[in-house]
């Protein structure tokens, strides 16, 4: 079965070309704003314990929370524990994450990192920054959601597509590099807010400053962002 491809189209930043000027002085205002707007963010994957987040946060690049869910319902009854994982034979493995796009590499890092936790952390999900991103397949967006909804530690910004394309837009970050815009938003943020941070920016990015077609003119944030006189310029 031919690997899946990601559609370019679905993660490109079109305004990357444009000098977006500073606005980091208007985080706390836009920060405010959003927060109002998205009162209650909660994740989308679905799990019930640490390994079935790891499982599911790990499946969900190039993929959608919607996707993930309908293959991880099946899954999660099939593999049970980190020793299902490491012992699953890894042809059929494949073809049980087949339809998340990627499957070869992620069945093989899923494993890879299985084999990993019952053999160094006795089957547990290890539970510090850098126990989980020495897991194949994990870095620092993994960790940073692992820890802080399956055990409650905030270390960090989980930083996907969408964080980094709506923070870019709006000016709090020039970086590209997900670990620089992570601490771009850390230096910007109270520690309690952190997590909240993510997935917020994440709803936003789904349901307003979407990729291709961002809805500026009905963006709760709009009078703060200076890229929004250059998608409302131009539509």
């Amino acid at each position: 079965m031919p690997e899946k491809k990601p559609k370019k189209s679905d993660t490109e930043d079109f305004v990357s070309e444009y000098n977006i000027p500073d606005n980091r002085h208007n985080f706390d205002r836009i920060w405010a704003l959003l927060k109002e707007e998205y009162p209650d963010v909660k994740p989308s994957l679905n799990y019930s314990n640490p390994l079935e987040l790891l499982v599911a946060t790990v499946l969900s690049a190039q993929s959608t929370d919607v996707q993930i869910n309908r293959v991880t319902d099946k899954l999660f009854k099939k593999y049970r524990t980190a020793e299902d994982y490491a012992s699953a034979d890894l042809r059929e493995l494949e073809n049980d994450l087949y339809s998340t796009g990627f499957y070869k590499s992620k069945a093989k890092n899923i494993k890879t990192a299985a084999q990993m936790i019952v053999e160094k952390y006795n089957g547990e999900v290890p539970k510090t920054m850098q126990e989980l991103i020495s897991l194949p397949g994990v870095g620092r967006k993994t960790a940073n959601i692992v820890l802080s909804r399956a055990f409650g530690v905030v270390e960090g910004i989980a930083v996907d597509t969408h964080v980094k394309r709506v923070s870019r837009r709006l000016g709090l970050t020039k970086n590209s590099d997900p670990a620089k815009i992570e601490q771009d938003l850390i230096s910007l943020a109270r520690k309690e807010d952190l997590d909240s941070i993510s997935m917020t920016l994440i709803y936003h990015g789904r349901k307003i400053c979407q990729a291709r077609r961002p809805k500026c003119k009905i963006c709760i944030v709009k009078d703060l962002c200076p890229s929004s006189i250059i998608f409302i310029g131009s539509s």
